[in-house]
């Protein structure tokens, strides 16, 4: 794939959103019950099967999920995976190849995944608090 090809593919805004939300093990009952009282299952189901999604809805999710919008805006799984396997599988000349970052990207993964435990540990008191709260 050449780069005019990844800059013309379409980031599918919605599949990103699911992606992020199942990595926080969070189901789409929880983040529609986050949204407000107009969301449900259902339309957290339609919402994620839409390839752009409205500005400020992505903006809410983005925050009910702790992630910035831009990486549901802009995330491509096949670039990030294409990104990490050229930085550690390339040894064709017995050397690794690192391509030039100006981060860490394993930094931002942890950095990212600690973020989504703190959020699923989060959502797992506020549903705690709720199931109480109902007694």
């Amino acid at each position: 794939m050449t780069y005019t090809d990844m800059q013309n593919k379409k980031i599918h805004q919605g599949r990103n959103i699911k992606r992020f939300r199942e990595m926080l093990g969070i189901k789409q009952e929880a983040l529609a019950f986050e949204l407000g009282d107009d969301w449900n299952q259902k339309k957290i189901s339609l919402l994620e099967q839409k390839e752009t999604v409205e500005s400020d809805i992505l903006a809410q999710v983005a925050k009910i999920l702790k992630v910035p919008a831009e990486a549901i805006e802009n995330f491509d799984e096949e670039q990030a995976v294409n990104i990490i396997s050229n930085t550690f599988n390339d040894q064709s000349n017995g050397y690794n190849y690192y391509p030039t970052f100006t981060f860490n990207p394993m930094d931002k993964m942890v950095e990212l995944y600690e973020r989504m435990l703190q959020q699923q540990k989060e959502m797992i008191e506020k549903l705690e608090r709720l199931i109480e709260n109902k007694m």
